[in-house]
C-alpha cells in the first residue's frame, strides 16, 4: 500500500524546485530561501538549511582585481618597486607621476604621495576601471589620504567606468565614519546609485552603525525606488544587524517593502533566520504579521519551516493567524513538522494557540499524515493527544493510521496505553462493594462527523485487530451492537421473507403445479401470480438498496463478491418469476430456459441467506469456516487440475466402452466424483452388455492407471485436502473470539455507514434524528461514558466476561503502580541511608562488605599520639552504632509493613 501512496504523491507533482536568478547579477544563482520549501521526497516537508547572505561588496573589494588594474598602468612594476623601497624614481613625464601617486596611495606611503602631489601629480588620476586615487584612499578608510587629496582639489563625486561606485561607496564599505564625514562635507551625493546600491546599502552590509546614522542624518534614503532590489532594511534583517535595523526604522524605512521575485518582506527574512531582535523591531514598527509572499506564505509559515522558535513565539504574541493556508493548502502546523529535533516545541506552541490539528491540505494530508510519513513518532503522538484524527484519509484513501503503523509503529502501544487510561476507578478501592469503574469511550470516537466505529474499522484495515480485545473497545462494541442490531434483524427478516416467498413461487410454478396436471386452475394460478408480484416488488426494493450501497461507496462495494452474487440473484429472479403474456394464465407453457434459471437462482438465494446469517456474530464463525475451506479447496483444485485432467483424458481413452467416459467433459466430471471414493470398480472393469460381459479394452494399462488414480488422488490428495480443512478450522477456532469481534465491528460499521450516508442528507430531518437517537452512543443515556460496579451482583448492563476483563485490567494496573511505588520508596530509603552515612562519617558510603569500624579507622587521619586516637575513636563509636541500629530496625519494620500490604491486596483481588 505504501508504494501506491508514493506513486500517488508523485502524481500530485509536489516536487517543486524553484531556481531563481538575481536580476542585477545575472551570472549568480539567487539564494534559495526556505520559503520556497523545496520538498525532498513526495509529500514530505523537508527542512532547508540556511545559507549565508551574499557578500554584496565582494566584487568591489577584490584585491586581485584592484592590483591588476594598477599593474596595467605604464611602468607600473618599476614605479611600485621604488615606492615600496621608498627610493627615488626618475620621472620622465606627468603620466609616471600620476601612476606613482596611485601606487603611493595603494601602499599607503603618505610622504611619497605628498611629494608627488607637490610635483604636480594629478589628484584625480584614475586606473583603467575609472577608479581615482580618492577611491583607493577610501578603500582603506584612510582619512589622512582623503584630506591630502582634497587639499589638492580631488573630485568627490567621481564614478568608475561602470557607474557602480563613488568614493563614498568605498568609504561605506570600509566602515570609516571619518572618511564618510569628510566626503559628505565636500558635497558627496549620499544617494548616489540608489537605483542599484547606495552607500547606505554597503554601510549596513558592513554593520557600520556610525556610518549608517551619519548617512541617514545627511539625507540618505532608506527606501530604494525599485522593488526588485533589496533595500538596506532587507540587508540589515538578512544579516541580523538589529542596531542598523533600528536606525533604518527610526529614519522611516518602509517595513512593507517586498524584495525580488519571491516578494518577501523584511519580516519574512527575519523569521527565516530566527533573528528575534529584528523581528521585535519590525513588529514594533508596524510590520504586518500576516503579510504574504509569492507562495502565499506568512512570516509564521516561514518561521515554522525554519524552526525559528523565538520568532514563532513573538509572531503568535502579536496576533499571527495560525490557521492561514499557503501553497497546496498547508497551514503553519504542516510547516512546523520538518525536523524531529525541533518540531516538538514549534508544533506544541501552535497547538496551544488552537491551531486546527485536523486541517488537510489540497491532497488530503493532515499534520498527522506528515508527522507519520516523516517518522516523527513523538510529534505524531503529541498531535493525537491534541485531538488529531488518526482515521483521516488523503485524497487517495490512505489513513493516517496506515502511515503510523508502517512508519512509526512505536505510537501504537502508546495509543493502547491511552485506552488503558480511559478506564478509571472512582472514589472507592477496587475491592470495595461500592467500587465504580468509569469507562470513557471518547478516545474511540475521534471525529463525530463520521460513524462511531470508523476507528475500530481502520485498525482492522491495517492489521491491528487486537485492539478489539481491549476491554474498552470490547465494551464499546457490545453497546454499539445492542443499539444497532435491530436494523440488522430487520434486514435479516426481510431477506428471509424474500427467500421464502420466492421458494414457494418457484416450487409451485416449476415443480408441483405442472407435475400434478392442474396448470389451468384459475384460483391456483391467481394465488401463484400474487406471490410472484410480491416477489417482484421485493426484488425491486433489493435492487434499490444495492444501488444505494453502490452509490454510497462504489470502490468498496465492488470488492465484495457477495454484492455481485446479489445482482445475479436480482436479475435471475426477474427472469424466472415473470412469465410474459398468456403464460400468466397458462403456466404450463413456461419456456425451458426459465427452468434452468430458476434452478440456479433458488440455489443462490439460499446461499445468500446463509451468508447473511453468517454476519450475525453468533453464527459467523461457522459460516467463516465454510467460506475458508471452500476458498482453499478451490485453490487446491486449481493447483492439481492438471493431474485430474490427465487422469480424465487417460480414462476417456482406456474406458471408452464405459458410458461415463464416452466424452471428455463427462470423463472430467466422473474423475472429480471418483475423488471422494465413488470408484465403481466392478462397473468399470466388468461392464455388462445385455447378458454378455464386456471385457476391458486395455486391461493391463487400465488397471495400472486406475491403481495410480486410487493412490495419487483418492488416498493422497483427499487426505491432504482433509488435513488442510482441519488446519483451517483449527486456526479459525483458535482466533474465534477475535474473529467474532472483527465481524461484529465490520457489520456495525456497514450498517452505520448506510444509516448516515451522505446520500441521506436530504432525507426528512425527523428520520435522521431517529437514526441518530437510536443508533449512536453519544445520543444515548451513556453519552460515550459508562460507569459500572463490578462487585455488585445487580450489574447486568455488560456481560460478565467483559466485566472480568475490565476488573483484571484495573487490578493489574494497581499492582503495577504499587510495585513501582515500593521500588521508589526503597530507592529513597537507600538514598537517605547513603546521605546519612556521608553526613555522619563525612565520607561517601563505601562498599557494603566493609564494616563500619573498618571504615571509621580507615577514614581517620594518621596521628602520632596513638592513645589519643584510640580515645577519640571510643567516644565516637557509641552514638554512631546506636543510630545505625535504629535505621536497621526502621528498615525491617518497613519491609514487614510492605509485605502485609501486599498480602492484603492479593486477598482483596482474589475476593
Amino acid at each position: 500500500m505504501i508504494n501506491s501512496v508514493r506513486f500517488s504523491i508523485i502524481e500530485n507533482d509536489l516536487n517543486r524546485e524553484e531556481q531563481e536568478r538575481n536580476e542585477e547579477y545575472g551570472d549568480e544563482e539567487d539564494r534559495k530561501s526556505i520559503s520556497s520549501e523545496g520538498s525532498g521526497e513526495g509529500i514530505k516537508i523537508s527542512y532547508t538549511s540556511k545559507t549565508q547572505p551574499r557578500d554584496y561588496d565582494g566584487h568591489l573589494m577584490e584585491i586581485t582585481e584592484l592590483e591588476l588594474s594598477l599593474h596595467s598602468l605604464t611602468n607600473a612594476d618599476e614605479i611600485e618597486t621604488c615606492i615600496v623601497s621608498n627610493t627615488q624614481f626618475d620621472f620622465q613625464s606627468t603620466e609616471q607621476l600620476n601612476v606613482a601617486l596611485m601606487f603611493a596611495v595603494w601602499h599607503r606611503n603618505f610622504s611619497y604621495a605628498s611629494k608627488l602631489l607637490r610635483m604636480n601629480a594629478d589628484a584625480n588620476v584614475t586606473d583603467i576601471k575609472g577608479r581615482s586615487a580618492l577611491h583607493y584612499a577610501c578603500i582603506f578608510g584612510s582619512a589622512t589620504f582623503v584630506k591630502l587629496l582634497f587639499h589638492h582639489r580631488a573630485l568627490v563625486n567621481v564614478w568608475d567606468i561602470e557607474k557602480t561606485v563613488t568614493p563614498l561607496h568605498y568609504a561605506a564599505i570600509s566602515g570609516s565614519e571619518e572618511c564618510v564625514r569628510l566626503l559628505i562635507a565636500r558635497g558627496a551625493e549620499v544617494n548616489s546609485g540608489i537605483d542599484r546600491r547606495s552607500p547606505l546599502h554597503y554601510a549596513v552590509q558592513k554593520n557600520a552603525i556610525k556610518c549608517v546614522e551619519l548617512l541617514l542624518a545627511n539625507g540618505a534614503n532608506p527606501n530604494p525606488p525599485k522593488i526588485t532590489i533589496e533595500s538596506p532594511l532587507h540587508i540589515a534583517v538578512e544579516m541580523g544587524f538589529s542596531e542598523c535595523l533600528k536606525a533604518l526604522l527610526d529614519a522611516g524605512a518602509d517595513v512593507s517593502t517586498r524584495m525580488g521575485n519571491k516578494r518577501n518582506t523584511a519580516l519574512h527574512l527575519a523569521a527565516e533566520d530566527d533573528f528575534s531582535d529584528c523581528v521585535k523591531h519590525l513588529l514594533e514598527a508596524g510590520a504586518s504579521v500576516n503579510a504574504r509572499n509569492i507562495d502565499e506564505q506568512t512570516p509564521l509559515h516561514v518561521a515554522c519551516l525554519s524552526q525559528s522558535f523565538e520568532t514563532l513565539e513573538l509572531l503568535l504574541k502579536h496576533g499571527a493567524d495560525v490557521n492561514l493556508v499557503y501553497r497546496d493548502g498547508r497551514t503553519a502546523l504542516h510547516a512546523s513538522i520538518v525536523k524531529e529535533s525541533s518540531s516538538w516545541d514549534c508544533t506544541r506552541m501552535l497547538l496551544d494557540r488552537k491551531a486546527d490539528v485536523n486541517k488537510a491540505d489540497d491532497f488530503g494530508y493532515t499534520p498527522l499524515h506528515i508527522a507519520a510519513l516523516n517518522e516523527f513518532s513523538s510529534c505524531a503522538y503529541m498531535l493525537i493527544e491534541y485531538g488529531a484524527d488518526i482515521i483521516a484519509r488523503t485524497n487517495g484513501g490512505v489513513s493516517a493510521l496506515s502511515f503510523i503503523v508502517r512508519r512509526t509503529p512505536e505510537v501504537i502501544p502508546k495509543y493502547f496505553a491511552k485506552l488503558d487510561s480511559s478506564i478509571k476507578v472512582n472514589e472507592h478501592e477496587i475491592g470495595d462493594v461500592d467500587c465504580e469503574i468509569k469507562l470513557d469511550f471518547r478516545c474511540l470516537v475521534p471525529n463525530h462527523e463520521r460513524g462511531e466505529t470508523e476507528l475500530l474499522l481502520a485498525f482492522i484495515e491495517v492489521g491491528q485487530k487486537r485492539i478489539l480485545k481491549h476491554p474498552l473497545a470490547e465494551t464499546f462494541l457490545f453497546l454499539k451492537w445492542r443499539r444497532i442490531r435491530k436494523y440488522f434483524l430487520f434486514s435479516l427478516f426481510y431477506h428471509s421473507l424474500y427467500v421464502l416467498l420466492f421458494t414457494i413461487y418457484a416450487m409451485q410454478v416449476f415443480v408441483n403445479h405442472c407435475q400434478k396436471g392442474n396448470c389451468n386452475e384459475e384460483t391456483y394460478v391467481q394465488a401463484i401470480a400474487i406471490i410472484g408480484y410480491i416477489v417482484l416488488f421485493m426484488n425491486f426494493s433489493l435492487m434499490a438498496k444495492e444501488i444505494f450501497q453502490a452509490a454510497h461507496g462504489f470502490v468498496v462495494y465492488v470488492r465484495y463478491w457477495e454484492n455481485w452474487l446479489q445482482w445475479m440473484i436480482i436479475f435471475g429472479v426477474f427472469l424466472s418469476s415473470y412469465p410474459q403474456g398468456e403464460k400468466l394464465k397458462d403456466l404450463s407453457t413456461i419456456d425451458t430456459w426459465q427452468f434452468n434459471v430458476a434452478g440456479i437462482v433458488i440455489f443462490f438465494v439460499w446461499l445468500e441467506l446463509m451468508m447473511l446469517v453468517g454476519r450475525f456474530p453468533i453464527f459467523g464463525l461457522y459460516v467463516q469456516m465454510f467460506t475458508k475451506v471452500a476458498v482453499n479447496f478451490s485453490k487446491f483444485l486449481l493447483a492439481y487440475c492438471c493431474l485430474l485432467i490427465a487422469f480424465a483424458l487417460s480414462f476417456c481413452i482406456l474406458f471408452s466402452n464405459y458410458a461415463p467416459f464416452e466424452s471428455v467433459p463427462l470423463s472430467i466430471l466422473k474423475t472429480i466424483v471418483m475423488m471422494i471414493g465413488e470408484l465403481e470398480f466392478e462397473d468399470v472393469f466388468f461392464t455388462n452388455d445385455g447378458d454378455q460381459d464386456q471385457p476391458v479394452l486395455h486391461p493391463i494399462t487400465a488397471h495400472i492407471m486406475f491403481l495410480a488414480f486410487v493412490i495419487l488422488v483418492t488416498v493422497i490428495l483427499m487426505n491432504l485436502l482433509v488435513g488442510l480443512a482441519v488446519s483451517d478450522i483449527q486456526g479459525l477456532q483458535a482466533s474465534a473470539g477475535l474473529n467474532r469481534l472483527t465481524r461484529q465491528a465490520e457489520l456495525v460499521a456497514r450498517l452505520e455507514g448506510l444509516l448516515f450516508s451522505k446520500l441521506l442528507k436530504k432525507a426528512p430531518s425527523k428520520v435522521l434524528k431517529f437514526f441518530r437517537r437510536e443508533a449512536l452512543l453519544r445520543t444515548s443515556r451513556y453519552n460515550l461514558q459508562l460507569g459500572i460496579k463490578p462487585n455488585d451482583p445487580r450489574e447486568k448492563r455488560i456481560p460478565k466476561d467483559i466485566m472480568a476483563s475490565i476488573y483484571k485490567l484495573v487490578a493489574e494496573r494497581r499492582d503495577r503502580n504499587q510495585s513501582m511505588r515500593r521500588k521508589r520508596n526503597n530507592r529513597n530509603i537507600n538514598l537517605f541511608k547513603e546521605s546519612f552515612d556521608e553526613v555522619i562519617y563525612r565520607q561517601p558510603t563505601l562498599h557494603r562488605n566493609q564494616t563500619w569500624r573498618q571504615r571509621t579507622i580507615s577514614d581517620q587521619p594518621p596521628s602520632r599520639d596513638t592513645s589519643s586516637f584510640g580515645a577519640r575513636r571510643s567516644t565516637n563509636d557509641i552514638p554512631m552504632v546506636n543510630i545505625r541500629n535504629q535505621l536497621k530496625e526502621v528498615e525491617t519494620k518497613l519491609d514487614v509493613l510492605m509485605k502485609r500490604i501486599d498480602e492484603l491486596s492479593n486477598s482483596i483481588s482474589k475476593k
